[in-house]
């Protein structure tokens, strides 16, 4: 009997994928990625696939993987998808795929599941990250197979098989969207919120933390260490890398920090509505800027800033295991060497504030910089300077005047 590894949620679609699999003459070994998401119980999940005849099933603990190798790199580039969203769904799904094919290699599973739709990025992220990996992958998309389709085109036939098949599930009201979730953020779309006149922000009942309106009205102030581009400790305590982004998260969240709402363009090709929070990887995102900000030449930011789209953007399309990005992510390791100081921040309705920041690989140097007299910068030096840089407009103003 063939078999495939499953990545498995133990929700709705995911039990419904688990038992058509089995009617197809699959054996299926589920495998959760635990990523941060929330859940009521996972051991009782891992009970539900097993009682439901799983080959096998487990959970794999990747959140601190998830953040260090991850995330991290992806904060030091800057990127940020169409300027706005810090791509925390993105990020996550090529690691999933790697979990899932680690497990299939254990196993001597030929196949890899998932249930994202044919419409979304997630079937991208997951299908070209596991092509990258394991060429020799089959790739079972249910989602995109139309008997699949046509047996459950909405829920009432996927309750109808669970209930048949006596697969347990609960059945809730459902939200007026749907969301996705892990230890760097919360993405909310759909439902309600394909509707552009309704405000998104008012509409999604947010997971980590408060509104700007409902946060303290004092300032909060978080100190964040950084050694190489890489975030060490808050508030004077070491941590590891999922630390950090979780007290971020608590500390951010309290107070407001975070929250997008956006129209972006999918992978596939159509726009779609999203509404995101990310407290701890938005004040990580400021903190790290602020400091490259003294530590980095002039010449090497303005070129990773050139390329930072391209990075956000081959991380929101699954580029992620790819010759290019290993180049991109050695570009910027090396980039950050001397990225390390402290920043002090405040943190207020809303709005990160910059206390005071400093480094021992400062670049800015007070007497030369200072508008008052003296210090070591001669003006005089500016007179050679600006003729040479005028020579071509000169000789240019000369050939071809132009109307003023």
């Amino acid at each position: 009997m063939p078999s495939c590894v499953l990545a498995y949620s133990g929700g709705l679609d995911t039990s419904v994928i688990l038992g058509w699999l089995q009617d197809e003459g699959y054996d299926v070994h589920c495998v959760y990625v635990d990523l941060g998401q929330p859940c009521e119980d996972r051991e009782a999940i891992m009970k539900k696939a097993h009682d439901c005849g799983a080959a096998s099933a487990r959970i794999v603990d990747v959140q601190e993987e998830l953040c260090r190798d991850f995330a991290f790199p992806v904060l030091q580039w800057q990127a940020k998808y169409e300027s706005i969203y810090l791509l925390g769904t993105s990020i996550a799904r090529p690691l999933i795929s790697k979990v899932c094919l680690q497990v299939a290699r254990e196993v001597g599973a030929g196949a890899y599941a998932h249930g994202a739709t044919g419409k979304g990025n997630d079937q991208c992220r997951f299908q070209l990250a596991a092509e990258a990996l394991d060429p020799g992958v089959k790739m079972i998309a249910p989602w995109r197979i139309q008997k699949f389709r046509d047996l459950f085109p909405g829920r009432t036939e996927m309750i109808a098989y669970c209930e048949n098949k006596n697969i347990p599930i609960k059945v809730s009201t459902s939200k007026p969207y749907s969301s996705d979730e892990n230890c760097l953020h919360i993405s909310y779309e759909a439902g309600d919120l394909e509707d552009l006149q309704r405000n998104g922000v008012d509409t999604v009942d947010f997971g980590m933390g408060v509104s700007p309106e409902e946060a303290p009205d004092e300032r909060e102030q978080v100190t964040i260490r950084i050694e190489q581009g890489v975030p060490v400790t808050v508030n004077g305590t070491d941590l590891n890398p999922l630390e950090i982004v979780q007290t971020l998260n608590d500390i951010g969240g309290r107070n407001g920090i975070g929250r997008i709402d956006m129209v972006e363009n999918r992978f596939v090709g159509m726009k779609s509505r999203g509404v995101y929070e990310a407290p701890g990887m938005t004040i990580l995102y400021d903190a790290l800027l602020v400091l490259e900000q003294l530590t980095l030449d002039r010449d090497l930011t303005h070129l990773r800033d050139r390329l930072k789209a391209d990075v956000a953007e081959m991380v929101y399309y699954g580029h992620w295991y790819c010759a290019k990005m290993d180049a991109l992510l050695a570009f910027i390791k090396e980039s950050m060497r001397h990225v390390s100081g402290e920043v002090q921040l405040s943190l207020y309705k809303g709005n990160i504030i910059v206390d005071s920041r400093s480094s021992e690989n400062s670049l800015y140097d007070e007497g030369i910089a200072t508008m008052e007299g003296g210090g070591s910068y001669n003006q005089d030096d500016a007179e050679g300077f600006l003729r040479i840089m005028g020579l071509p407009y000169r000789v240019q103003g000369r050939t071809t005047p132009r109307e003023y």
